[in-house]
């Protein structure tokens, strides 16, 4: 692999094209067909998850969680989430400040629909990264195959299904990172990687791996640099900056550490644990599986071993599947390896090698829709009449909702946490020391097993509430004492 540079290919079907079309065409260059591929994507991620917080089947806790988080450095304040715990600085679970990025988004449009478009722009923004690459460096159909293929994987459409998380802002920093290594830019790789920093914690170890492939490349001072800045990194993060903001000054997730804390690990367990129970090695064949293996081929592939360590170390089995939105930050990893492994193929001195890997495009695209289609993904919602908002629970929430004023302080659960979040101080059923002046209750996701009267006036000692709505399974109960 020997490509820096980008040469784009001859267009000889311009005259053929509507001139609409080709004056976009003229404008936007070469990567016109690769924008148009994320717009198509991020059209589709919109839809599904704005279809789906407006019929309150999102999933509540952890965009509720980030919409408080957003709403609180929107109004230049500290991102408190009363979700977690009243006055709950989220700086003391995950160190992700890039999420302040979406404030002066938020203040215009103080929504948690604005974090959903807001992931599905970055996510499509990755998707003309991925497929822009693989373009310059094999063909545009095939570049255009492999965007599909990666739009498509399993790892992006279970985060959409899982609504906003921090990683919106991994994904397409992986993909530029990732982009630049490919072509072996290596001090723009470099570069590229120190805003992941900014992303969660863990991601250190990340920008770490990126400083052990510069020095694998014999790019001794940025390798050095960027191999131990990143351990110093994470070091400072979870035993300093977290715990600063942290109320009980502590890295609750030390806790998933075989042996409990960062002082009593279990070496044994912890290394077992790398590649037991089987599920990982299920997750494993997913991961690499998705590109027909041409992953393996790369060495790029080292990128994926940080994210994979420290889930497969964790006691959490939360981690180790592939449910939820933790292998998003791995597909840009493993579909742009596998470009360099489609190139690094086709130099093989064996003929089923390169005829493989000139057939890598479109079996790639092929294992995306076989995979979406068995595992019933997002995407598969698109044709459900039941993804859009409809019928009559739906109208009873939303007029529950309208009933709270904004700036109310407000205990709820799901499915109206995220929506209410946006405007009101929101605490969960519980949660909250004072009586809050309302209680929203959806009794189909949750019934205390008494009144909502009684449920309230026990919670909350010496407050006295009325009932003011009382549809559909939804109570929605106002403080009068």
């Amino acid at each position: 692999m020997s490509t820096t540079t980008e040469i784009p290919e001859p267009d000889t079907a311009s005259s053929t094209l509507p001139p609409r079309l080709a004056r976009l065409r003229e404008r936007c260059g070469p990567q016109a067909p690769y924008l148009l591929l994320g717009a198509v994507f991020c059209a589709v991620w919109t839809v599904l998850s704005v279809a789906r917080y407006e019929r309150f089947g999102a999933q509540e806790w952890d965009l509720a969680i980030f919409t408080q988080a957003v709403r609180g450095y929107a109004h230049f304040g500290a991102p408190i989430s009363d979700i977690k715990g009243p006055g709950f600085n989220v700086l003391g679970d995950h160190f992700s400040p890039i999420i302040a990025t979406l404030a002066p988004f938020f203040r215009l449009f103080p929504s948690a629909v604005t974090l959903l478009v807001a992931q599905a722009v970055l996510f499509a923004a990755s998707v003309s990264v991925v497929s822009s690459t693989a373009g310059a460096l094999l063909t545009r159909a095939k570049g255009l195959a492999i965007g599909t293929a990666y739009g498509l994987s399993w790892g992006l459409q279970r985060a959409v299904d899982a609504d906003f998380h921090e990683i919106a802002f991994g994904v397409p920093i992986m993909a530029v990172v990732m982009r630049q290594l490919v072509l072996r830019r290596w001090t723009r790789a470099a570069w590229w990687s120190l805003p992941l920093l900014l992303v969660k914690e863990d991601m250190g170890l990340t920008v770490a791996a990126v400083g052990l492939l510069l020095l694998l490349n014999r790019r001794w001072q940025p390798g050095a640099l960027l191999l131990s800045g990143g351990i110093a990194a994470v070091s400072v993060t979870v035993y300093r900056i977290i715990p600063w903001f942290a109320t009980d000054h502590h890295y609750a997730y030390f806790s998933n550490l075989p042996g409990g804390s960062a002082t009593h690990v279990h070496l044994g367990s912890l290394f077992l644990g790398l590649i037991w129970p089987t599920v990982k090695w299920r997750t494993l064949g997913w991961i690499f599986g998705i590109t027909g293996l041409l992953c393996l081929r790369s060495p790029l592939l080292l990128m994926a071993l940080p994210t994979l360590g420290w889930r497969f170390s964790s006691a959490n089995n939360a981690y180790w599947g592939t449910a939820w939105h933790y292998n998003a930050v791995l597909m840009p990893v493993v579909f742009l390896a596998a470009v360099d492994g489609v190139l690094r193929l086709d130099k093989s001195r064996w003929a089923w090698a390169r005829s493989y890997a000139r057939q890598a495009a479109p079996l790639m695209a092929g294992v995306a829709v076989a995979i979406s289609v068995s595992m019933s993904l997002t995407l598969s919602e698109l044709a459900d009449p039941t993804t859009y908002p409809s019928g009559p629970h739906v109208a009873a929430l939303r007029a529950a909702d309208r009933l709270i004023p904004d700036g109310a302080t407000v205990e709820t659960g799901n499915p109206q946490l995220a929506a209410l979040a946006s405007r009101c101080t929101v605490f969960w059923p519980g949660g909250d020391p004072l009586a809050p002046q309302y209680i929203s209750l959806d009794l189909s996701w949750w019934n205390p097993g008494m009144t909502p009267i009684a449920y309230a006036e026990m919670v909350h000692r010496g407050a006295v509430y009325v009932e003011t709505f009382d549809e559909q399974q939804v109570v929605v109960l106002h403080r009068v004492g």
